[in-house]
């Protein structure tokens, strides 16, 4: 015999919409550093200047700074819908900067050009280590044929993943955003570093991050990110590329990407201490989760991990 269940899931659903609602009053923010130096140890803010990639157009997707759309996917595939990330960078040097060169191709197979902004850039691109340690978050350059550079910090020997985040602003999947990804590896001898334990609270630069929610996986749910220092609620937060703070996250095994979405605009320099996020992890398991955020015109990056059930 079966017993209904429609009371129970409109209950729910009135209680998501309240919850929704609330979160729209909150701050948040999803931007990124304009420095090249890390924080934190093994960790490179890279959001380097991009001439072709930071001209003034209107935002993609026309609403509130930090309200982008949902990236398609985990990321975990060089190609989805007919786009693809090429790159002949399969073994980059370690111990040194270096360039990583890649193009995107479309469903004509031809270099797409024309990206629409996203956090006023056309181009993220992310490389993080297979045991998911030094994360770069760089704003890569495009010449005039469409292929991108990154201009990479030192990398540790080991295997990395290189993602880059966009949406086109013409053709087939014009609107749709994508991320895709390849490997390369930097030769030498690669030392695991096994995974920090799951924890709601990290230090960096003095300030105090702290995390309140428990993701379920596969499932929208309300993540609130609260930023003190010396015990204090921090309210000086600054926008980045429009937005409080960017939140990325990879996961345990298969670094497999995801990008928590904020849910409210800016409002000067005045971001915190509370910053909102709807937090969607795909996967149940570990997630190492990157948040950047700015004050004083100096960049951070905070580093936890987050189990989601």
């Amino acid at each position: 015999m079966f017993t209904s269940t429609r009371p129970t899931v409109r209950r729910r659903a009135l209680a998501a919409a309240g919850t929704a609602a609330a979160l729209a009053l909150t701050l948040a923010a999803c931007g990124s550093s304009n420095d090249s130096s890390s924080s934190m140890p093994g960790m490179d803010h890279g959001t380097k200047p991009s001439t072709s990639a930071s001209a003034s157009t209107s935002p993609s997707m026309g609403g509130m700074p930090g309200m982008d759309h949902m990236a398609a996917g985990n990321g975990l595939t060089d190609n989805k819908d007919g786009y693809r990330l090429t790159s002949k960078d399969t073994t980059l040097t370690a111990g040194r900067q270096a360039p990583y060169r890649f193009t995107v191709t479309g469903p004509d197979g031809k270099p797409v050009t024309a990206f629409a902004l996203d956090q006023t850039k056309r181009m993220h691109f992310y490389a993080i280590r297979s045991d998911l340690t030094g994360f770069q978050h760089i704003h890569p350059t495009m010449a005039a044929d469409g292929t991108w550079t990154a201009d990479l910090d030192a990398l540790a020997p080991g295997s990395w993943r290189m993602f880059a985040s966009f949406t086109p602003d013409s053709g087939a999947g014009k609107g749709t955003a994508f991320v895709l990804s390849r490997t390369a590896t930097a030769p030498g001898t690669a030392a695991k570093t096994p995974l920090p334990a799951a924890a709601k609270t990290a230090e960096v630069d003095g300030y105090t991050v702290t995390v309140k929610g428990d993701p379920m996986a596969g499932m929208e749910h309300p993540m609130t990110v609260t930023v003190t220092k010396d015990g204090k609620p921090v309210t000086d937060l600054q926008p980045y590329l429009g937005t409080y703070a960017h939140l990325t996250a990879f996961h345990e095994g298969d670094t497999a990407f995801a990008h928590l979405h904020p849910t409210t605009k800016v409002n000067g320099d005045h971001g915190g201490p509370e910053l909102s996020f709807d937090a969607e992890l795909p996967t149940s398991g570990n997630w190492r989760l990157f948040l950047q955020f700015q004050t004083g015109g100096t960049p951070h990056t905070a580093a936890l991990t987050l189990n989601a059930g």
